[in-house]
């Protein structure tokens, strides 16, 4: 089964491709399943020594418009696997295709894939998130060292939006919703704020994913998708937190995580160094000093206040999530992920607090609404409602802090 997913970007495309990969790949089918990303932007062919057959990949670099859609479309039927990509609107217009090689390819598609559109019913943060990727430069983090990079100096000191950058992407965003429903024969539609929350619920519910056995992400991992999912986003927070904790509240409840991955941690334990995990301050101090040092000195733990929700979380699944991650890694070692799962940014609430005209923001959202045809932004505090209660919990779990 070929799967398609249209995105205008920052809608969960990323996210919901590797994911659902991940779950193909469990459930098994009639040939191998690999993910290639963004189709329209280059595909390489080669032959892959594991599955002793000619696979499709993207290239480590060398990313571009160099292949006709003709060319893309041979080398999908050409070889003896399935995929799953996804396209944008915005590769296609930046492509100029002539309008009947695009009709051909869009046909080609529809006869050979499973389409999912998907789309955002909270149209003024798919904005939102365009505005930070303008200061960012980042449209999405693997790990928590690419977060931390992207984000660490934006959370501390704020941004701006301008009015231009932000009608281009809510106009952006109008076209995609009108090419998708022009030329596509789509099956299923992700609607980020009601699926994100159940994506496993949403994935497991396609048409060819109906019959699973044993499929869910606790059945392959160990850990609920959602409890991973939170995971994914809480650990480099939390080591962005730690520059921003008083001394005064590090001393009043502390913990220490672990922040390096699962297989660094064993590659260079020691005999008396303790299992890997969460680290309670107590506990670190009953490790023998020179231990304390080792540890110390290599920034392997990160002191740190935690709530007794994420602390608890942390206990119950940190290792299963490391453990994980390190089978994900295999996954794209083998080239049947082009990268790992991406780490969610920001939940509306953290963007509400880093970008400092947001109040502005708004009026320039319902000007452009109101000219086409979209849901006004009347009552903020309403409108946040409509993120996911996975954002919610995010947020409740003690993220506010990040932001100053």
């Amino acid at each position: 089964m070929n799967v398609l997913i249209l995105t205008p970007d920052r809608v969960g495309s990323n996210l919901l491709q590797r994911v659902l990969t991940i779950y193909m790949l469990r459930k098994g089918f009639d040939r191998p399943v690999r993910n290639l990303h963004e189709i329209t932007n280059g595909i390489i062919k080669y032959y892959d020594t594991d599955l002793k057959q000619q696979v499709l990949s993207k290239p480590n670099s060398d990313w571009g418009y160099y292949q006709t859609l003709d060319e893309i479309a041979n080398l999908i039927t050409g070889v003896d696997h399935y995929t799953t990509s996804r396209m944008t609107h915005y590769h296609m217009v930046r492509r100029q295709d002539p309008i009947g090689e695009q009709l051909k390819f869009y046909e080609f598609l529809n006869q050979n894939f499973y389409i999912i559109s998907c789309r955002r019913r909270n149209v003024f943060e798919h904005a939102l998130s365009w505005g930070i990727l303008a200061h960012s430069k980042k449209l999405n983090a693997y790990s928590a060292s690419e977060k931390i990079q992207a984000f660490q100096n934006i959370y501390a000191d704020g941004i701006k939006l301008h009015e231009p950058s932000m009608i281009k992407y809510l106009d952006q965003y109008r076209d995609y919703m009108i090419w998708t429903d022009r030329y596509f024969e789509v099956q299923s539609y992700f609607d980020y704020e009601d699926s994100i929350d159940n994506l496993e619920k949403y994935i497991l519910n396609l048409d060819f994913m109906k019959d699973h056995e044993s499929n869910t992400w606790k059945d392959m991992f160990g850990v609920e998708f959602n409890d991973w999912n939170c995971i994914h986003k809480i650990l480099p927070d939390i080591q962005m937190l730690q520059h921003q904790q008083s001394a005064a509240q590090l001393q009043s409840h502390k913990h220490l995580l672990i922040s390096v991955d699962k297989t660094t941690w064993d590659t260079h334990k020691g005999s008396a160094w303790p299992e890997y995990g969460l680290l309670s301050d107590s506990e670190f101090g009953l490790l023998p000093i020179q231990v304390q040092h080792e540890l110390t000195e290599k920034d392997w733990v990160r002191t740190v206040q935690l709530s007794p929700e994420v602390e608890q979380l942390l206990e119950q699944n940190l290792v299963k999530y490391q453990d994980s991650n390190q089978q994900i890694q295999k996954l794209v070692d083998h080239g049947y992920l082009v990268t790992g799962v991406p780490i969610k940014l920001q939940t509306f609430k953290e963007k509400q607090r880093v970008i400092r005209n947001f109040d502005q923001s708004i009026e320039w959202y319902n000007t452009w609404a109101e000219k086409n045809g979209f849901e006004l932004v009347n009552n903020i505090d309403a409108y946040a409602k409509i993120e996911s209660s996975m954002d919610q919990l995010l947020f409740n779990l003690g993220e506010s802090n990040l932001i100053v």
